[in-house]
């Protein structure tokens, strides 16, 4: 069986930063490499009849606070000590959604991914003004003003609206998920099962592949 393994991510999602800084280690122990997905949140929470945690849980109490304890407590298990919630939090992120699928038929979708997540969430910049972007991108040796500019063509928006369908297609309710195969996995804190099933699938592969005969 062939691993086919997709991270879909929107970058005003902190959980979403937060697992993709642990997925590098989890393609050296493994030897796999994710599928970064563009989608876009705004998009899957309306389809979905889904609400951001601080709208559905605002009057449970505790649970809120109890959210804040759950990311404190994942950032020092994995030692991500650049984190910084961004003090614009909600930010628009349609551009930059856009500006994902842009980079991507550009040529410079990774590099433009680690900038944006660094901006929002280590830098904590107003990554909802086009101008802030642009400045983001040209400092981290991107042509901001290009990737900005495709961002606004029709086939990107397509692709980015084809993505966010797709995605709510296949069960995705919320921001980050993965799918291991047809595996879905929601939320930052099911990562380990994710490297579990991983692991899983290879170990099954490994076991049914044809013994070689050598003459």
């Amino acid at each position: 069986m062939t691993l086919d393994l997709q991270f879909h991510f929107d970058f005003g999602s902190p959980n979403a930063y937060l697992v993709h800084r642990v997925i590098p280690d989890i393609e050296i122990r493994t030897g796999v490499r994710f599928d970064y997905v563009p989608v876009l949140l705004g998009g899957i929470m309306r389809a979905t009849n889904n609400k951001p945690p601080m709208i559905a849980f605002a009057e449970v109490k505790g649970k809120t606070d109890y959210i804040r304890l759950e990311i404190k407590r994942f950032v020092a298990k994995y030692g991500l000590d650049k984190f910084r919630f961004n003090p614009n939090f909600p930010v628009n992120t349609l551009q930059l959604m856009r500006g994902a699928v842009a980079a991507d038929m550009e040529n410079v979708f990774m590099p433009y991914v680690e900038a944006m997540f660094c901006g929002m969430w280590e830098d904590g910049l107003k990554l909802d003004d086009p101008a802030v972007i642009i400045g983001t991108l040209n400092a981290a040796g991107l042509d901001g003003e290009r990737i900005m500019q495709r961002a606004q063509d029709d086939d990107v928006k397509a692709k980015l609206l084809a993505n966010s369908e797709a995605t709510v297609a296949r069960g995705t309710f919320g921001i980050p998920t993965i799918f291991v195969n047809d595996e879905i996995y929601f939320g930052k804190d099911t990562i380990r099962d994710v490297e579990e099933e991983i692991v899983r699938v290879q170990q099954a592969e490994a076991q049914t592949e044809p013994v070689r005969e050598f003459p």
